[in-house]
């Protein structure tokens, strides 16, 4: 049994998005990690929309009607949710506003950030793992196989 290339990418990237929010304290580590990840998930559907035959596995299968399919496509639709609000958040924390007010909003905004960063790392393995699961071995051998990020 081989491993998809696919999936080694998507683990690789998690696992280097997991050492960047560790890492959070380096803003020059930091930013730059998770925006570039943040990116290649948003490319990863025009990448598989324009590499694999979804017709044949989702259409002609019948695989568009599966419970696990629908999980994915909400886990992905979460994440991509939950990036929104991250981003949302790293604005509240940059803005340069003076006052006692100012500064409750930019710790408020920081506990929001971090708590939305624990929430991206757990969806995002679960985006990885229905991936992962969703790929059709007999589709693999002729490189059309995954559907996910």
């Amino acid at each position: 049994m081989t491993i998809n290339d696919f999936v080694i990418v998507a683990l690789v990237t998690y696992l280097i998005m997991l050492a960047a929010f560790f890492l959070s304290h380096i803003r020059r580590i930091h930013v730059p990690v998770m925006i570039s990840i943040i990116v290649f998930d948003l490319c990863v559907p025009f990448y598989l929309f324009f590499n694999r035959d979804w017709e044949a596995r989702l259409i002609d299968s019948g695989d568009i009607l599966s419970f696990s399919v629908w999980m994915h496509f909400g886990f992905v639709l979460t994440l991509y949710i939950l990036y929104a609000f991250q981003i949302h958040s790293v604005v509240k924390m940059l803005k340069r506003n003076v006052g006692v007010e100012a500064a409750e909003d930019a710790k408020d905004a920081k506990e929001d950030h971090r708590g939305q960063g624990k929430a991206i790392l757990i969806l995002r393995a679960l985006v990885i793992l229905t991936g992962t699961i969703l790929i059709d071995p007999e589709l693999a051998e002729s490189g059309s196989a995954a559907i996910g990020s």
